[in-house]
């Protein structure tokens, strides 16, 4: 996992602690670590004719202009290069003691353009960025560098916050094949740092609590009546919260079978509310060295960039944030494995008056409760049952 890494570096703190952290990982993982520096000249320039009407007389006319532009783009050029080289030439140091191959990148141009273009011409599988730069102000919560970087490439990168890779790490699974991904990535880096691995998992039942609330103030009494919105919200109380919870505790379970896969024992936390709100919550208090996420969620749209949990988590985690963009496909659920009974016209057409974003899930819990308790088929009076089970 993770041969090909790439740091780009700018001298800040936080860019000097992703290439800390990147040469722990390269070591463990046999890695070639490529350290990059993009640097602006030709912005230089632009400004250096921008200010041009402000020079004294003895240096407007045309002669005397050129040359002193031509001094002014030698010694940028040159400066700036310099600079570069001095960025890397620690680090390349470093990585020369440690035996571990390095390779050096530096382009001229706009920086996360150039960055931007550097993973998709060279594969890198791995690109570990500092989460601020030269440029941090007091309220600033991520680079504009980074989160350009972070939204314009398909590939797993770290965000660093701090130089710590040891203690825990905390992945985040939702149901993604990208969060199962990012299970296997915490578990490979653990196996170099020792750290425990958690998994965590949250759903929000109080969303149809508010969306209900929102309906019923706008909905007339009539309207009521033919959305049938007093079922509706029964529905919602005694089967879909219910089934919510446990759709992301099996998400945990076939997260807990995975990680036994490898080789580990996981611990795992089921939480409850905003998502990424309980996530930060979670992470606030328990501290881990890194938090893993998929890069989209198990909803996503094709074409999207960054799912919007996984986005405020990087803005607002206070540790090192993993973006997996990988895919990894889990053991099957215990659903996906048991054979289905048949459902009488009576109760498909019941089934049928549940809401679409309910229905498999209603559909899954009934047919376990049937083939529990030996039922050959799914009858309308064995949903009333069930439901009262349930309640």
């Amino acid at each position: 996992m993770y041969k090909s890494i790439l740091i780009p570096l700018d001298n800040s703190d936080y860019s000097n602690s992703a290439a800390d952290l990147g040469l722990r990982m390269a070591k463990g993982f046999g890695s070639t670590l490529t350290l990059s520096h993009v640097y602006a000249a030709r912005l230089h320039d632009d400004r250096f004719r921008q200010m041009e009407s402000g020079l004294p007389p003895k240096y407007q006319e045309e002669n005397e202009l050129q040359r002193q532009r031509d001094i002014h783009d030698d010694l940028i050029t040159k400066g700036l290069k310099v600079i570069s080289d001095s960025f890397l030439d620690a680090f390349d140091k470093k990585c020369a003691e440690a035996g571990i191959p390095c390779k050096r990148s530096i382009q001229e141009g706009k920086n996360y353009l150039e960055i931007v273009k550097d993973v998709q011409n060279n594969g890198y599988e791995l690109v570990m960025m500092g989460a601020l730069g030269l440029g941090v102000a007091g309220t600033s919560a991520i680079g504009s560098v980074c989160e350009r970087v972070m939204r314009r490439i398909n590939k797993d990168m770290m965000i660093v916050r701090d130089g710590r890779l040891d203690g825990r790490y905390i992945v985040a699974i939702d149901g993604s094949l990208n969060s199962f991904a990012g299970l296997l990535s915490a578990i490979a880096i653990s196996r170099i740092t020792g750290a425990q691995v958690e998994a965590i998992a949250a759903f929000d039942p109080h969303y149809h609590y508010v969306a209900f609330k929102s309906i019923a103030a706008v909905l007339s009494e009539e309207a009521g009546k033919i959305f049938k919105f007093k079922e509706q919200e029964k529905l919602h109380e005694e089967i879909v919260d219910k089934g919510l919870a446990k759709i992301y505790q099996d998400h945990l379970d076939r997260a807990v079978e995975m990680a036994a896969g490898e080789g580990i024992t996981i611990k795992t936390t089921l939480l409850t509310g905003k998502p990424y709100d309980q996530i930060l919550n979670y992470v606030e208090k328990e501290r881990p060295a890194l938090l893993v996420m998929g890069r989209v969620g198990v909803h996503a749209a094709p074409g999207l960039d960054i799912g919007s949990n996984t986005e405020n988590c990087v803005r607002s985690a206070s540790c090192n944030v993993l973006i997996v963009s990988g895919k990894a496909t889990p053991p099957a659920a215990k659903e996906e494995t048991r054979k289905s009974i048949p459902w009488t016209a009576e109760a498909e057409e019941l089934l049928n008056r549940i809401p679409p974003m309910a229905r498999g899930m209603v559909r899954n819990m009934v047919e376990e409760f049937a083939v529990k308790r030996g039922y050959a088929e799914v009858t309308a009076d064995y949903i009333r049952k069930a439901r009262e089970m349930m309640h």
